[in-house]
């Protein structure tokens, strides 16, 4: 459906260390705004874990800054920040451009040199599809059992099917 590619992130892989970082730098993006919970780690890790930090050494040894961008709480944010030492907003209320804006300003970047991973199409895509900038879309690390998430997660599948078909790829 049409409808849904706007939707569509810009690039999709099946967890965050399958992304090519020198492609990446290698088409301008400088700074990466990341997600935390089922993106980097699964939700129930309070820390950055052995993967974790492998990507965001691969962002550093290319060049490329970081910060996070979490519609998480202070507490979440800074415990899993707290041996990274990286900007971070929390409560961005993605799709919501706050946040988004705010990294790229106080990074002195443009919109065509940032790109955005995360895992949820309604909030970390959109989002940085409302902001104009490169969207990598991983497939969750651990699911969220709620009633909210399953409903999130079942109008994702539609978006995600219409996306894999359009592009002849398989699904999360």
């Amino acid at each position: 459906m049409r409808i849904y590619r706007y939707f569509y992130p810009d690039y999709s892989y099946e967890k965050v260390n399958d992304i090519d970082v020198v492609a990446m730098k290698n088409s301008g993006i400088r700074l990466v705004l990341l997600d935390i919970d089922n993106t980097l780690v699964p939700y129930t890790s309070p820390e950055p874990d052995e993967n974790a930090f492998s990507f965001l050494n691969k962002l550093k040894e290319n060049d490329i800054d970081f910060a996070f961008v979490s519609n998480n709480g202070r507490e979440r944010v800074d415990r899993f920040n707290k041996n990274i030492g990286a900007e971070f907003v929390y409560k961005a209320k993605k799709p919501l451009l706050y946040g988004i804006n705010k990294m790229m300003r106080l990074h002195g970047v443009k919109k065509e040199q940032t790109a955005l991973i995360g895992d949820q199409i309604f909030t970390d895509i959109w989002g940085g599809k409302r902001a104009g900038i490169t969207t990598y879309l991983v497939c969750p690390i651990k699911e969220v059992d709620t009633l909210f998430f399953r409903f999130k997660r079942y109008y994702e599948k539609k978006v995600i099917k219409s996306y894999n078909k359009y592009l002849n790829k398989g699904e999360c």
